[in-house]
C-alpha cells in the first residue's frame, strides 16, 4: 500500500467503531494491579499486553532477565531503522487499591489505578499496530514496555538503550499534559544523600565539647535552597532530614535526602559541582555527599520539534489539536533523548490525577490517539531508511 492509499483510509471512523473494545481491554489491564517491584503482579499484565500486540502480527518476547519483573519487546514490520515506542507495565499503586479506587466510567471519563499512568497508553499502541495489520501496512516498529519505569527503570535502563540502537525516532506513551499537550522536553533529575558527622557530648554538662551535626545540616539546607532558580527550571529540595539520638545529646550525626531537577545539561553540570562542593570538613563536622544524576534532561532539539510537528499534523487529521509543553517529571524518554534520538513524549491520552486517587482519562482520547499514532507511524515509515 502506498502512503497516499494509507492516507485515504478513514482511521477516525475505524477506531471509533472499536472504542468499546479498547475500553474493555483497558478495564482488563486496570483490574490487573501491577505495583513496581512486584514481578508476580506485573506478569499477568505483561501476558495480557503481549497477546494484544501479538494480534497485530508482531513478534513478541517477554524478557525476564531483569530484577524487577518481566518486560515486553515486540517487533512489528521490517526495516533497519524502526520507530521505537516506549511505555511501562508498572504503576505506583499497591495491591488492593482497587477496593477503594475501583474501575468506573463517569461523565466521559474512566477512573482507576494506573488508568492514566499508563495502561491506557499500552492499549493505544496495541490498537494502532492492529490497525496497521488490518490494512497490511508494515511500518518498522519496536515496542518496549518495561516493568519498573515508576522507580527509575532501575533494572531496565540497559534494555531501553539496547533497543534504542538505530531507532529513527522514539515515541513515549506516557500520559499527556493535562489538557492534552505532548511533552517536548522534560527536566533531568539528580538525587543525593548528604551525611554529616559531628561529635556527641552532653547537652547540659559539657555542650561546648560537642559538634552538632544537626546544626551543620541546617546550614547546608539553607545553602541548598539558595541554589534554587525556579524561573529557569532549576529546583533543589532537601525533602528528608533526620539526625540525633536524644534531646539532651549534641547530635553526632545527621543525614538528608535531596532531590534536584534541571532543564539543561549546563544547569546539570553547575549544580552537580555545587552540591559535590559541600563535602569536606565544615565547622568541626565532616560532610560526605553521595549520589548524582539519575536521568539527564530531555531537551528539545530541531529534530524532536520536527517530530512534534508531524505528530500535530496527524492529530489534526484525527480530530484534535495537539499542543506541546515542558514537565518537571522524568521518563524513559530522557534516556532516548540523551542518546540523540528525536523523542516525543506524553502521547498518551488526556486526563488528570496521575499517582492520585482521582486518576482518570478522557475516554474519547483512546480512539483519536490511536488514529493519530497510526497516521504518524505511516508518515515516519514513509521516510527513506
Amino acid at each position: 500500500m502506498t502512503r497516499s492509499e494509507a492516507a485515504a483510509i478513514d482511521w477516525n471512523a475505524e477506531f471509533e467503531e472499536r472504542a468499546s473494545l479498547m475500553i474493555g481491554d483497558l478495564r482488563s489491564l486496570v483490574e490487573l494491579e501491577s505495583p513496581s517491584r512486584d514481578p508476580e503482579a506485573i506478569r499477568p499484565v505483561a501476558l495480557a499486553v503481549s497477546k494484544m500486540l501479538a494480534a497485530s502480527g508482531a513478534s513478541v518476547d517477554i524478557v525476564e532477565e531483569h530484577a524487577n519483573g518481566p518486560n515486553i519487546v515486540a517487533k512489528f514490520g521490517k526495516g533497519e531503522r524502526p520507530v521505537l515506542i516506549l511505555g511501562h507495565l508498572d504503576t505506583v499503586w499497591k495491591r488492593g487499591t482497587l477496593a477503594s479506587m475501583p474501575w468506573r466510567i463517569e461523565d466521559g471519563r474512566a477512573y482507576g489505578p494506573g488508568v492514566l499512568d499508563m495502561k491506557s497508553g499500552l492499549v493505544i499502541v496495541a490498537e494502532a499496530l492492529n490497525g496497521l495489520r488490518r490494512h497490511d501496512i508494515a511500518v518498522p516498529v519496536t515496542v518496549v514496555f518495561n516493568c519498573d519505569e515508576e522507580i527509575g527503570s532501575e533494572s531496565t535502563r540497559s534494555l531501553v538503550a539496547e533497543q534504542a540502537q538505530n531507532a529513527r525516532a522514539a515515541l513515549v506513551f506516557e500520559p499527556a499534559i493535562t489538557g492534552g499537550a505532548a511533552k517536548t522536553s522534560r527536566s533531568g533529575i539528580a538525587a543525593y544523600r548528604i551525611h554529616v558527622r559531628g561529635r556527641a557530648s552532653h547537652a547540659g554538662v559539657d555542650p561546648e565539647k560537642g559538634v552538632s551535626a544537626i546544626l551543620e545540616a541546617a546550614r547546608i539546607v539553607v545553602e541548598l535552597h539558595a541554589m534554587n532558580d525556579l524561573s529557569s527550571g532549576l529546583s533543589v529540595n532537601a525533602g528528608i532530614i533526620e539526625g540525633g539520638t536524644r534531646a539532651n545529646v549534641v547530635a553526632a550525626e545527621a543525614r538528608m535526602d535531596v532531590d534536584v531537577r534541571f532543564r539543561t545539561s549546563d544547569q546539570a553540570i553547575r549544580i552537580v559541582d555545587a552540591i559535590s562542593g559541600l563535602a569536606g570538613a565544615r565547622g568541626g563536622a565532616l560532610v560526605t555527599v553521595a549520589g548524582g544524576i539519575d536521568r539527564p534532561p530531555f531537551e528539545a532539539t530541531p529534530e524532536s520539534l520536527e517530530l512534534f510537528a508531524r505528530a500535530a499534523a496527524a492529530a489534526r487529521e484525527s480530530g484534535f489539536e495537539l499542543g506541546r509543553g515542558h514537565v518537571g517529571g522524568v521518563s524513559d524518554g530522557n534516556f532516548t533523548a540523551a542518546l540523540g534520538i528525536p523523542t516525543l513524549d506524553g502521547l498518551g491520552p488526556d486526563g488528570a490525577g496521575a499517582h492520585a486517587d482521582h486518576e482518570h482519562i478522557v475516554i474519547a482520547d483512546l480512539s483519536r490517539r490511536a488514529a493519530m499514532l497510526t497516521r504518524l507511524l505511516i508518515d515516519i515509515g514513509g521516510d527513506r531508511q
